[in-house]
């Protein structure tokens, strides 16, 4: 595992074309992502080397969008909105399913950690999107999803925007009792579930 970016860059290169695409994503850089994840929460690495190993995992999924756009996933599958509540700067797990949606052939708008409620709003309507992702790893910031929900349903755009919760404290019975349409535990299943609803 390597946070270093010309590392990653080589794994990668020496994966292009034996390997396809996603599973690069997948089972490589998310897989790693996710490692240095465990490590983070650990206290084995801190967060320098978290953003290192998010800056190199983003430039090798950048490597990769050629390939994949030539697979047919260029076709956009649907547009989802993916954040972290307000109030919870945790971006990690969150920046691994926007890039996992992302390489599964949706049109992902991330717009980070610690969002002020209204943005989630605001830019759905500006991206017209089909879906929404609230990322919470707080108890204290799951409030934060059920206010969305709230939000769309004052705005008129409960009807047509689909909502998915994830993070540690949440589960299927807390998106239920929010009235979110899934809860995924990890980027794998944000993708299954993704491709379930919009699909």
């Amino acid at each position: 595992m390597s946070c270093k970016k010309d590392e990653v860059l080589a794994a990668v290169a020496k994966a292009k074309g034996k390997v396809p695409a996603v599973e690069i994503i997948d089972k490589g850089l998310a897989a790693g992502m996710n490692e240095v994840g465990v490590l983070f929460e650990r206290g084995k690495l801190f967060l320098p080397h978290v953003m290192m190993a998010a800056d190199a995992m983003s430039t090798g999924v950048a490597e990769l969008e050629d390939e994949m756009a030539g697979s047919g996933a260029s076709a956009k599958l649907g547009v989802i909105v993916n954040g972290t509540v307000e109030g919870d700067v945790h971006d990690i797990g969150k920046a691994i399913v926007s890039t996992m949606l992302q390489a599964a052939g949706f049109e992902v708008h991330d717009i980070g950690r610690d969002v002020p409620l209204q943005n989630f709003i605001d830019k759905i309507k500006e991206t017209d999107a089909d879906m929404v992702g609230l990322s919470a790893l707080m108890t204290t910031t799951l409030q934060g999803q059920k206010e969305v929900v709230e939000l769309l349903k004052e705005n008129g755009l409960r009807d047509k925007v689909k909502v998915m919760v994830g993070g540690a404290p949440a589960t299927d019975a807390w998106a239920k009792k929010i009235g979110a349409d899934c809860y995924a535990e990890n980027a794998s299943e944000a993708v299954v579930k993704a491709k379930e609803l919009l699909l």
